[in-house]
């Protein structure tokens, strides 16, 4: 009797045909890292973030070669809009692709986002008017799925060591998110999160430094391409193509992604494990369990959109999304617009230097600074400090115009760079915050919606910041914020709208 009560009551019944059970047992048997899963996921994170702001160097002077603006000064006002169509598309389509990923799997939700990258991509490469630019954004949005499958699974990882209390927060953060969590242990998660969170931030940097280097080849290496030739005719097919091609080495690789997602029936499951284990239970555990099902049950009947914690944690995060979203717009615009126009005169490729320069700093604070960080202040407190800090960054950077040389080098990577690591440090508070709000069964849920509100804020920013952006570029002899300096007024008025709601009573944290 005394071996018998050491053996488990419940023992994990794993389906021979699911692929969900398969990796809840391989997870099982095996204590290490699964590297080969964490490789998978890393570069699937980093195609996926590469296009979306990789236009962002070149997208002034694609404008203008479009000839679509009848001065330089409405050239950030068609801008908006190139820049608002990736975003759009994914914010109708985000609920679509996440539904789609619990029933199909996540393996062919992330195939098919890979193959629409690669083909509207390279596309908007070859874009011959403004129309076309914006159809091939809009679709390469709309069709990409990969970020819902994709977020859900990984972050969880990596939180769970780095945020204890969290681990929880982080199972179904989005697709990659879960993907993540999905095919590691949970003492592997803080090893996820970082791999997911890093590569997407920086997939975001280098793209735009992809863009701003291999951009109007034909400028830049006359010796070797000429005007006449394919490229010196599309001038900004080479990033994308680049990035495309990047895409379809991710594409083959996805041949050996395992899939996640379990295919056996609930009533099956729950039947085939339940029946052969009810002599084992007495009195008080089935009553016990009675409890625990009951609960499940009613706060699965519970309404998302009245959690007030989760609500207000995504609004903040809405808000902050549209405040980065519109810097990054802006930033550009404004270093590559004229010095006449309160611009800094930079090229292409002097903005690509600026954004890889950052991208690498991010990697480095994302790896080693922000855990010690975190644990010394805590994600809402270390957000407030973030947000605070950009408010007089964000005033310096008209003041820019005034120097030049080695010293606007140093000022505006200096800025870019504080910059991209404050945001990655807000946002990632707010994902915290989100995940905490609610129980794990309705995470994916609670990140369905906080995905497709992110994603109409961010639709919305860079067509309001390219609109803003031509608006002051026309009030250069205004006497109040002159230029440029109203652009970066409005951002530090949403950055401290953002940070204002991150107190209470707006903000509610559950506990």
């Amino acid at each position: 009797m005394g071996d018998e009560s050491k053996v488990p009551l419940l023992e994990k019944v794993y389906f021979e045909n699911c692929p969900g059970c398969r990796i809840d047992k391989k997870k099982d048997e095996s204590s290490g890292l699964p590297y080969k899963e964490f490789f998978f996921v890393w570069i699937t994170t980093l195609a996926t973030g590469l296009p979306i702001s990789s236009l962002f160097p070149f997208l002034y002077f694609m404008i203008r070669d479009l000839q679509i603006a009848k001065r330089v000064e409405d050239i950030g006002f068609y801008a908006g809009f190139v820049g608002a169509a990736f975003m759009f598309g994914r914010a109708l389509t985000s609920v679509f692709w996440g539904i789609l990923a619990d029933r199909w799997g996540r393996k062919p939700v992330i195939i098919i986002g890979l193959i629409s990258l690669i083909i509207f991509n390279t596309l908007f490469g070859l874009s011959v008017n403004y129309w076309m630019a914006i159809a091939t954004r809009f679709l390469l949005g709309a069709m990409n799925g990969l970020l819902g499958p994709i977020k859900v699974l990984t972050i969880s990882f990596a939180m769970m060591k780095l945020f204890q209390s969290l681990l929880s927060f982080l199972h179904k953060f989005a697709s990659f998110q879960a993907y993540a969590s999905e095919v590691c242990r949970p003492e592997h998660q803080s090893i996820g999160l970082s791999l997911v969170s890093t590569a997407w931030g920086i997939g975001l940097i280098i793209g735009p430094a992809l863009g701003g280097f291999f951009a109007q080849p034909a400028e830049k290496f006359p010796g070797i391409i000429s005007e006449e030739s394919f490229l010196g005719r599309f001038p900004y097919f080479l990033p994308c193509f680049c990035i495309s091609l990047f895409a379809v080495g991710v594409l083959i690789a996805c041949y050996w992604l395992p899939e996640t997602l379990h295919n056996h029936p609930e009533s099956k499951t729950t039947d085939e494990t339940i029946e052969p284990l009810e002599a084992s239970y007495n009195g008080s555990d089935m009553r016990e369990k009675d409890v625990e099902d009951e609960g499940r049950a009613q706060s699965n009947k519970e309404n998302l959109l009245t959690n007030w914690p989760l609500m207000s944690s995504i609004i903040v995060y809405c808000v902050f999304s549209l405040h980065d979203m519109a810097y990054s717009e802006i930033f550009s615009l404004w270093a590559e617009s004229d010095r006449k126009f309160g611009g800094l005169s930079f090229s292409s490729e002097d903005v690509g230097e600026v954004l890889a320069i950052s991208g690498f700093s991010l990697l480095v604070f994302q790896l080693f600074l922000y855990p010690p960080a975190e644990r010394l202040l805590g994600p809402i407190n270390l957000s407030r400090v973030s947000a605070a800090i950009s408010i007089p960054l964000l005033a310096s950077h008209p003041f820019m115009t005034n120097l030049s040389g080695l010293v606007l080098s140093v000022a505006v990577n200096c800025a870019s760079l504080l910059k991209n690591v404050l945001s990655m440090i807000i946002i990632t508070g707010t994902f915290i915050l989100q995940n905490n709000a609610v129980a794990q069964h309705q995470r994916g849920a609670a990140n369905g919606i906080s995905m497709t509100a992110m994603s109409f804020f961010k639709a919305i920013a860079p067509a309001a910041a390219g609109v803003i952006f031509s608006w002051a570029q026309k009030r250069q002899d205004a006497s109040f914020l002159p230029g440029d300096q109203m652009v970066f007024f409005i951002l530090i008025l949403v950055e401290f709208i953002g940070l204002m709601m991150t107190f209470k009573p707006f903000l509610a944290v559950k506990n």
